[in-house]
């Protein structure tokens, strides 16, 4: 007994459309089927598909008539086969040609369906069914229904006067209707004739034909346009083309025309094989009728596994023209990219080894520059770091090095050595450690001819011995606090360095820059990035970290750390233009969490420098969490002579069914927006409506650019407009409740990362 293949891929196919990752909300919609469950049907497991070919069919009933080969079944009739279930009023059946009829309150269940219908008739031998006055409801998924009725033979069958929707059927916000749909299960796709979609009692969607996808299977075919206008491209059209090539490649071609630019094409081309995967991203634009050139970008980032040491990477970006992210991206992350960088390497890895052999390059990506602020290519690199116990002691020694040849567009380069052994001694107790490591770091390089002669020697070199202490403590009590437990810690901590002072005057700067001054640089044997510098040093950090954890769930309710270098005497090792590290305290470094409650939260970073009574640096931030699902940020940034920044975001719930939204990112230095946004949601069991206005900034010039985006989202179905959650996400920490698990580190303290290579110097 097949009995159906079903209405409902028409949602099955629509569902798999959704052009975005984002979890649907489903909250709103109560759990109430709207076929209640049939007491008498077999419970299959939901999703498990039981071919029930082959299988026998068993008819029961509360009076049996007629003869042997055509039985009469009459009161609470059930028919099972396999995983299917049908039940009726009465049903006929004949053995011997395998008909069947059904009358009267007919019950049909499968895994995934459950459907009523009044009258059902077919024959089981040749596998044909014809079902009249169908409702039925998806199992595996949201979606209900109804038909008028349905012929299926085998694999394949027509629907007539076939609906869908995801919205309960006393609140109809829309619905998917046809006057005919033809299913055919072998190859996976369906044909609507006379397809309408209907907005409440309004229809907004005739389509004569439309062929869909009927399970999961992946094809060929259009996926949803994107539609927006704006100032800056005028009316934005683009229609995405998948292509599925094979089982483990595919491509997408994504045509767009923009009025004011003109026409382009991207391209994404996908490939999984058993070690290894990549995405190849492409655009191209003939001719940007608002720059008068082409345009054109390439992305390529993969990964290979040779073994199960060794791994190929690559990461490459290359794009036409400074301009490009300033003109392709709508948001203040896009416009502050100076650079593209790329990235091609073998990397391999072993229990107690590293290595790698890569190249890297940089491009310009901001107009307002030169090519004198690129850093230093990297072609090649080798770099090797291993380390090992000696014997069964606590005596650890190691080695790290590396190899590289360096490039610039404008200045002349050369190559440089770098190796570093080290020994050292770990010991640890339960509630203490005590690390010694001595070092010795030697530097060498092999100048260009144009280089040596700026710097008098063609192969400068550098040798310095390097000794760290590292010591802590941990201390831990139990506490009670209003009833609760709480796992109360102080753990002091000293850190001494000691590295001789040698004259590096004579060595080039090729991928060396200051490293941001925080908590990890209280810890660091030196305090530049790349190994043209090696600062000298006598000093030793005092730092301390306290903490409070809950202990019925180890949730952190509070932590505090301050720390601070006492330098003993003057750091003369600096870069070109860099004072030098004087003698006496550095900057205290602090940084405070709290959380009084699970949905309050609030935090602060401070760095205050004694020697010149002056605030390098501060941050502010707090955050709350309302009951269902909506946020408040409240945060301030400050960095002495470079930024000045308050950022205030929300997504505030007025019920469960209406929201607003807004941000309003201000930069108190330059007395300018950044970005502001306002909007307001609603959203039902079935349908979520989103409208935001937003204020940006659009160029590196500081313009200020408005736009309105309105998004209809049909749950199940797919949505219209401009993508806005992408938008809110990224304007809203907390939006999405799992994305504040994924916050970095530098950016839930306000501190920016340091970039690890540098510019070179005139």
């Amino acid at each position: 007994m097949r009995l159906l293949a079903l209405p409902l891929m028409i949602a099955l196919s629509l569902q798999a459309q959704a052009r975005d990752d984002t979890p649907q909300n489903w909250g709103l919609c109560p759990i109430v089927d709207v076929i209640p469950q049939f007491a008498e049907a077999l419970q299959a497991p939901e999703g498990l598909d039981i071919d029930s070919k082959g299988q026998p069919t068993d008819i029961e009933g509360d009076q049996l008539t007629g003869t042997d080969v055509n039985p009469i079944f009459r009161g609470n009739v059930t028919m099972r086969s396999g995983a299917q279930f049908m039940g009726a009023d009465e049903i006929t059946y004949d053995q011997e040609q395998g008909r069947y009829t059904a009358e009267g309150n007919i019950r049909y269940q499968a895994p995934g369906l459950r459907l009523r219908a009044e009258h059902a008739q077919g024959n089981q031998n040749t596998d044909t069914h014809t079902l009249e006055d169908i409702r039925y409801q998806l199992l595996s998924r949201r979606g209900n229904g109804t038909a008028k009725s349905a012929n299926l033979t085998g694999d394949t069958g027509s629907l007539y006067g076939a609906t869908y929707s995801t919205c309960a059927p006393e609140a109809r916000h829309w619905e998917l209707s046809a006057r005919r749909i033809d299913i055919d299960q072998s190859t996976g796709m369906a044909t609507a004739h006379g397809a309408s979609l209907k907005l409440g009692k309004v229809p907004v969607l005739y389509l004569p034909w439309l062929m869909f996808p009927t399970d999961d299977r992946r094809r060929s075919g259009l996926l949803y346009p994107q539609i927006s206008n704006s100032g800056r491209n005028g009316l934005d059209w683009s229609q995405p083309i998948y292509l599925n090539l094979a089982p483990n490649y595919d491509m997408t071609l994504s045509p767009r025309f923009m009025s004011r630019r003109g026409g382009l094409l991207g391209t994404q081309f996908r490939y999984l094989n058993e070690h290894g995967q990549g995405v190849l991203d492409a655009l191209w634009m003939p001719h940007d009728r608002l720059r008068d050139r082409d345009r054109w970008r390439v992305h390529f980032d993969a990964r290979q596994d040779i073994d199960d040491h060794w791994q190929a990477r690559a990461n490459v970006n290359w794009i036409s023209d400074p301009r490009y992210f300033e003109d392709f991206t709508n948001s203040i992350e896009g416009l502050s990219q100076s650079t593209a960088y790329s990235a091609i390497g073998l990397y391999g890895r072993g229990a107690n080894w590293a290595v790698s052999l890569s190249a890297d390059h940089w491009q310009l990506a901001d107009y307002t520059l030169s090519d004198w602020i690129l850093p230093y290519d990297r072609m090649p690199r080798a770099a090797a770091h291993w380390e090992s116990p000696i014997g069964t002691g606590p005596v650890h020694y190691g080695i790290d090095a590396e190899v590289v040849r360096f490039h610039h567009p404008l200045y002349p380069a050369g190559a440089r050595f770098d190796i570093k052994p080290w020994i050292s001694l770990p010991l640890e107790g339960n509630a203490w450690f005590l690390r010694p490591t001595l070092a010795f770091r030697q530097t060498g390089y092999s100048l260009d001819h144009a280089l040596a002669q700026v710097l008098g020697d063609s192969s400068p070199s550098r040798g310095q011995s390097i000794f760290s202490l590292d010591a802590g403590l941990f201390f831990d009590r139990q506490m009670q606090v209003k009833g609760r437990s709480y796992l109360q810690t102080i753990e002091p901590r000293l850190y001494y360095l000691n590295v001789p002072y040698a004259d590096q005057d004579d060595m080039p700067v090729f991928d060396t820059q200051p490293l941001t001054f925080g908590w990890p640089q209280l810890f660091r044997d030196n305090r530049y990035s790349g190994a043209d510098r090696q600062a000298d040093a006598n000093q030793l950090t005092l730092a301390v970290s306290t903490r409070m954890i809950r202990e019925a769930d180890g949730r952190e309710r509070f932590s505090a750390s301050l720390g601070q270098i006492r330098y003993f005497r003057d750091s003369r090792v600096h870069l070109p233009g860099e004072p030098i590290t004087e003698q006496g305290r550095s900057a205290w470094v602090a940084d405070v969490n709290y959380a009084p409650t699970d949905r309050w939260t609030f935090g602060a970073s401070y760095q205050r420098d004694p020697k010149f009574r002056r605030t390098d640096l501060a941050s502010l931030r707090a955050r709350y969490l309302f009951p269902n699902d909506g946020v408040i940020n409240l945060s301030y940034r400050y960095r002495r002579a470079l930024l000045e920044q308050v950022d205030f975001s929300f997504l505030y719930p007025i019920n469960p069914t209406w929201s607003v939204v807004g941000r309003h990112y201000y930069s108190l230095r330059d007395r300018k927006t950044l970005e502001s946004l306002v909007g307001v949601q609603w959203d039902s069991c079935c349908v979520a409506v989103r409208l935001v206005g937003r204020r940006y900034m659009r160029n590196r010039d500081g313009r200020l650019d408005n736009t309105l985006m309105l998004e209809i989202e049909l749950k199940g179905l797919g949505g219209a407009g401009q993508d806005t959650r992408s938008t809110l996400r990224r304007a809203i920490l907390g939006y999405n409740r799992d994305d504040l698990y994924l916050v970095p580190p530098q950016m839930a303290t306000g501190q920016p990362s340091s970039p690890d290579r540098a510019s070179p110097s005139p």
